[in-house]
């Protein structure tokens, strides 16, 4: 479903799809960008002034950090358990960030090539403590780009 020109969506619910299985529930997303190096030409003009263009370089590859809470669901650990123990054709993987209206329909849709786990953190164990356990994945992407 498209937004029409002038609403902007509501940072409502996310859910990550790795190879076909959705995993709802994201509570946040962080370091989704498309980035590319900028490249200085130097150069005179044909009157003898000096000039800096700036033209578009390399696309860079990107990170990004999906944080849900701790759940028996144990997808996130099995993926890193690959690229740990080096299966790299196992963890990299085709995937995407979905961002989900209040009705649970899919909005948006950012598509990552070549994805795999660097690093997965669980929230601080403290005794007492009643705020929800998290858990946050650290995912790096070759390139990140939004589906049509």
């Amino acid at each position: 479903m498209a937004l029409p020109d002038l609403d902007s969506s509501v940072g409502h619910s996310f859910g990550c799809e790795i190879d076909g299985i959705v995993i709802k529930h994201i509570t946040e997303v962080s370091g989704l960008k498309m980035e590319q190096d900028v490249i200085d030409l130097k150069q005179n003009t044909m009157d003898g002034k000096f000039v800096i263009k700036k033209l578009p370089g390399r696309p860079k590859a990107g990170e990004v950090t999906l944080t849900r809470g701790l759940t028996g669901d144990n997808s996130f650990e099995k993926w890193i358990e690959s690229a740990h123990f080096g299966k790299m054709s196992d963890a990299r993987k085709g995937g995407a960030i979905i961002v989900y209206d209040y009705e649970g329909t899919a909005i948006k849709r950012y598509t990552l090539v070549n994805a795999w786990p660097k690093s997965l953190e669980i929230g601080a164990l403290k005794a007492g403590d009643t705020s929800v356990l998290t858990e946050k994945l650290v995912i790096t992407y070759e390139e990140m780009k939004p589906a049509a």
